[in-house]
């Protein structure tokens, strides 16, 4: 990524302007992957390093099922980014990025739908690993 760009405190400021320019310049309603075509062209437009469509391999018990998940887009081998057009984001979408957050050994994600009348409602921040603060842990073990 060029040096002249800042992140935000969880990098998702670029991301996040960069998928409201699509969305500014598209609208909602068309296929996931003329919004993920889109996209990628937005990251990189911005000097964003970025790959759609990364392999994931899924193993089970150690033994390679020889299946591929695909990540929709890979943001600076960090971000992962769930592309959808759907009427709702479902509880199942959120599942289905936490699952590619855990094989890819990834702690932030972003479940993106942009079929939605106002963006803002269309898109979820999911992370791997998030454990509560100790303070709050404490407080209700004395409950």
């Amino acid at each position: 990524m060029s040096d002249n760009v800042v992140w935000g405190n969880d990098g998702t400021k670029p991301i996040l302007d960069s998928i409201f320019e699509v969305y500014n310049n598209l609208g909602p309603g068309m296929l996931e992957s003329v919004y993920e075509r889109a996209l990628m062209l937005e990251l990189k437009s911005r000097g964003i390093n970025a790959q759609n469509q990364v392999p994931v391999r899924a193993f089970y018990k150690g033994v390679d099922m020889n299946i591929d998940f695909r990540l929709d887009i890979l943001v600076e081998d960090s971000i992962v980014l769930e592309i959808k057009s759907v009427e709702q984001l479902l509880p199942v979408h959120e599942k289905q990025l936490l699952t590619y957050l855990k094989l890819t050994d990834k702690h932030l994600g972003l479940l993106v739908n942009f079929n939605e009348s106002y963006l803002k409602r269309g898109i979820k921040r999911i992370v791997n690993g998030f454990k509560e603060p100790a303070v709050e842990m404490a407080l209700k073990t004395r409950k």
